[in-house]
């Protein structure tokens, strides 16, 4: 059998492509998820005392910060590298790029020696290889999720396209769950001083296992039509760009009140409620945080199975509305000097994110042709990295120094919920439509000319 020929695949391949796909889609991501927030977990909590030591504690975040920043700029570039060839090669041989590129950045970064050790050489290969973690992972998503959503159910989109996106719940539990067992089991000082390179090294394994699996996938069977037909374009990021610009800023719009908070809860309340003013432990932030991960796991495939009967934007627009509330509850709750309260916080803090983030890959890859869909779906969605998630530490660190509260931040989560709520309106749903028929893109295209 051709592994790209459609024709060739039974009904009972079919189903045994789509479980291998969806399993191969979630180990993989979960893996590129891991490493990408074990270095968001050390920026907040590791990096400022080892390759910033000389600055004070607020400019060492702040630099820490920086670098995790740099990651989600180059994140579109990923999009825009592996979406090219994705659209003219095929998905699965870009997925396994992605995880070898992911995966050794990541040990490297394990190795690397400290600025007390480097100067001021460390902090400036650490961008480097920050930059090679940032490009896998926007070339990482796209193929991810349509590798999953193409094999399965097409009656079923929403929840097939979920199953990639537990990886990043998945990646959480496993990155914190190690960091937290490495600093439990060393102590503070130890864990800072070289702890904390192992769970970076332990990424190499991770990588083996799921280029084990992901070998074993054969190419999507609508990917395989486009070939078939000879419909695969010659430069998709220059066509999708030129087809489609108005879904491609609405998904990169719409993943603000998802993104933005994400991060903030992830990344930003680590250091918030490690500092002198709460002086909570590192384990209590990071158990918290863990168990708010494994709550996802099952709330992310739930709300993408809603997805599907009640309809994508009403649960996206629903988890957007309380996402812009909870900003305000969840601050109060952190700086109440309740214990139990802050913990409850940190452990719920993931559900608005999930109701967005369950049906958030099937909106915006539906929203472009097969063979634009992976350079369409992955430069939507990674452009929000720029606007959304890349500054969300950063704000969110300038916003507490400057104003003093944390109740600043609940403005900045508030804003960005209002942004997304007007992209969602304008964003087309396709959760009906047959998108494996290219005349459903192009009578859109057509009629939106005839509009303007």
């Amino acid at each position: 059998m051709s592994k790209l020929e459609p024709a060739a695949v039974s009904g009972l391949e079919q189903r045994s492509q789509a479980r291998k796909a969806a399993i191969a889609s979630t180990i993989g991501t979960t893996i590129e998820w891991y490493d990408y927030f074990l270095y968001g977990t050390a920026a907040a909590l590791v990096f400022p005392h080892v390759f910033f030591p000389h600055m004070s504690p607020y400019l060492g975040l702040i630099s820490a910060f920086a670098t995790y920043f740099v990651g989600f700029l180059a994140r579109p570039v990923g999009a825009a590298i592996f979406g090219h060839w994705g659209d003219r090669i095929g998905r699965k041989a870009m997925l396994i790029i992605t995880l070898l590129m992911m995966g050794i950045s990541t040990a490297l970064i394990g190795v690397l020696p400290g600025a007390t050790t480097w100067g001021d050489a460390a902090p400036a290969v650490l961008i480097i290889l920050r930059i090679f973690q940032g490009i896998a992972v926007g070339g990482e998503w796209g193929g991810s999720i349509l590798l999953s959503m193409e094999w399965g159910d097409q009656k079923r989109r929403g929840l097939m396209a979920s199953w990639p996106q537990l990886g990043v719940a998945i990646g959480i539990i496993l990155s914190t769950g190690l960091l937290a067992v490495f600093n439990g089991i060393m102590g503070t000082d130890a864990f800072i001083a070289w702890g904390w390179r192992i769970p970076f090294l332990l990424s190499l394994v991770l990588v083996g296992i799921g280029l084990y699996i992901r070998l074993k996938i054969l190419e999507t069977p609508m990917f395989a039509e486009v070939v078939k037909t000879q419909k695969t374009q010659k430069a998709p990021v220059l066509e999708v760009i030129k087809r489609y610009p108005k879904a491609i800023i609405l998904s990169a719009l719409l993943r603000m009140s998802e993104q933005m908070p994400f991060y903030i809860v992830t990344a930003f309340v680590l250091s918030y409620l490690t500092d002198k003013n709460h002086n909570y432990s590192y384990n209590f932030v990071l158990i918290g945080t863990m168990i708010a991960a494994a709550i996802e796991l099952f709330c992310v495939p739930y709300f993408g199975h809603l997805s599907d009967t009640v309809g994508r934007k009403k649960i996206y627009l629903i988890g957007a509305a309380i996402t812009g509330v909870w900003g305000f509850v969840y601050f109060a709750l952190l700086d109440s000097g309740i214990g139990w309260l802050v913990f409850v916080a940190l452990c719920v803090a993931l559900i608005p994110h999930a109701m967005q983030y369950g049906p958030q890959a099937s909106i915006i890859a539906e929203n472009f042709p097969t063979n634009l869909r992976y350079t369409g779906a992955g430069l939507g969605y990674q452009l929000a990295s720029i606007i959304a998630g890349g500054p969300a530490a950063l704000v969110a660190t300038f916003l507490l120094h400057q104003f003093g509260t944390g109740y600043a931040v609940s403005v900045y989560i508030l804003v960005s919920a209002l942004i997304t709520i007007a992209a969602a309106f304008g964003l087309r749903d396709y959760s009906k439509s047959d998108i494996s028929d290219p005349e459903t893109y192009t009578r859109e295209v057509k009629g939106s000319r005839r509009v303007s």
